[in-house]
């Protein structure tokens, strides 16, 4: 056990730790703080929930303040860039809570909040920023933002980063920043993929792994049940009425997922929140907050949530769908058995589900426990399904994503109909899809026109069909087809006649 006060963090910095009630380093806080407190890069390999936001933080802030310089307009000194909005939230408040008695100033910066306010911020500079990489690059080509004054830079959850498609805007982040920084890169997984990305950002750094790569959580009791897909809701409202459960994050992999387990579970009687990417922020700050008070103990979330999530008390993690990447098991699981607690991890298991279970038990090196249904399944079930009743699902949540309304949808599907029956009258006479023409317009060929009906536009067409340019001839343009030479026409270059 080692104890924040023998790794030469600053009085100030003890004194907010004590006021926190935080006296005894985690192992990765013990192994990175003496080498962050001297500059050195840092490479760290650990899960969520070990402590790292600490173990960057608490050396970090005591430098700032060492070095006693302040943070230019527009500019900030210490910038931590994160995948998710929940966990740049939480690391800015971490941030504010270590650096309490100091007068270093923090912001966050990330999409669904205010981009004035962001300007604002940093207007008059910032020593600790903490943003998301598509706000930020935002707030460069807008040159509101300036990183030149950088003296740490931090990538947290970095192979989440990579799955997000930021790879492309850190890049274009690295590019402002000066050469001369410490770089700190934190990441569960190191797939070769992310240690060559880390190599572009550190140089000579500190190896610290505080878990095997890709290990589960040994204080996480894991089972799974294999079962229809449609009877997996079912079996989640039977599992939710379980007392023991003090908190429960159950996840899904799509967003239109979490909607419909969602009102399904509350058509049942049972309380729970979705949190994902098409919530607004504020929908997804009052979800997590309601979770994190407890006033509703079940929040329904996807991947993307899995790594911004750190609330203590969560008893039981539920996959009601299996991730298609094993990796996500992993860090889905990390959210429960946190600060030292034990924790439970059900997963629904359906037929093409089999090979994202054989994936992840390969990752983890380890076989996930089998548990048949329960005994009463099928009358519960069938109980459960008559006490429902209707459950209706919007258009957004039916489609996953913004699409045509239901209006647009029965319209195409009325034109197709319409279509299958044969063809539509003509009010004019005739069947216009057998090629018969509208009122008295001229029938057969187009040179059936009257004479001298666009004499001039047909000149123009004669003329490009000659391949010679003639001489004397101006450049005309034509909509699409340009620079395309034709003859003045007759009348002193005005467009008259039949054109007119």
């Amino acid at each position: 056990m080692t104890e924040f006060k023998s790794l030469g963090l600053s009085e100030t910095t003890l004194a907010a730790l004590a006021a926190k009630g935080y006296t005894t380093a985690t192992p990765i806080q013990a192994q990175s703080i003496p080498s962050l407190l001297q500059g050195r890069d840092l490479l760290g390999i650990a899960q969520t929930g070990t402590g790292k936001t600490a173990a960057f933080m608490l050396p970090s802030i005591d430098r700032l303040i060492a070095s006693g310089k302040r943070a230019q307009p527009r500019g900030c000194r210490m910038l931590v860039l994160a995948p998710t909005r929940e966990l740049a939230s939480q690391i800015a408040q971490s941030a504010r809570d270590y650096s309490k008695g100091s007068r270093l100033t923090v912001a966050t910066v990330f999409g669904g909040t205010s981009i004035h306010k962001n300007k604002t911020d940093l207007a008059r500079g910032v020593d600790i920023v903490v943003a998301t990489p598509g706000r930020l690059v935002d707030l460069i080509d807008q040159c509101y933002a300036i990183l030149l004054g950088i003296e740490i830079l931090v990538l947290d959850e970095a192979d989440q980063m990579m799955d997000l498609g930021f790879i492309h805007a850190l890049k274009r982040i690295v590019r402002e920043l000066p050469s001369k920084r410490q770089t700190l890169f934190f990441s569960a997984t190191m797939p070769k993929t992310i240690r060559d990305l880390a190599n572009q950002f550190i140089h000579e750094p500190v190896e610290v792994k505080v878990t095997p790569v890709a290990t589960t959580a040994e204080r996480v009791e894991q089972f799974v049940t294999h079962v229809n897909q449609a009877e997996k809701q079912s079996l989640l409202t039977i599992k939710l009425r379980d007392e023991s459960i003090d908190r429960a994050l159950i996840f899904t992999r799509t967003k239109h997922g979490a909607d419909r387990v969602v009102k399904l579970l509350a058509a049942s009687g049972i309380a729970a929140n979705a949190i994902h990417g098409n919530k607004s922020q504020p929908q997804r700050e009052r979800a997590l907050g309601e979770f994190r008070s407890g006033k509703v103990k079940l929040l329904v979330a996807t991947d993307i949530a899995a790594r911004g999530i750190d609330v203590s008390g969560v008893s039981h993690v539920f996959n009601f769908e299996l991730p298609n990447v094993p990796e996500q098991y992993v860090h889905r699981i990390g959210r429960t058995a946190r600060a030292g607690a034990t924790g439970i991890a059900f997963s629904f298991c359906a037929d093409d589900e089999r090979t994202y279970l054989r994936d992840i038990e390969r990752l983890t090196r380890q076989k996930v426990t089998a548990v048949a249904l329960p005994e009463d399944f099928v009358a519960e079930s069938a109980r459960i399904k008559s006490t429902r009743g209707p459950v209706t699902i919007s258009r957004d949540e039916m489609n996953g994503r913004n699409g045509r309304t239901m209006q647009d949808r029965n319209a195409h599907h009325r034109h197709n109909s319409q279509s299958q029956r044969g063809p539509r009258a003509n009010p004019a006479g005739g069947d216009r899809r057998n090629g018969e023409q509208r009122g008295d317009r001229p029938q057969g060929d187009r040179q059936a026109r009257p004479e001298g009906q666009r004499a001039t536009l047909g000149a123009s067409f004669g003329a490009r069909e000659g391949g010679e340019r003639p001489q004397g001839d101006q450049p005309r343009f034509y909509g699409p087809r340009k620079k395309k030479w034709a003859p003045r026409p007759a009348n002193g270059g005005q467009r008259g006649g039949a054109r007119g």
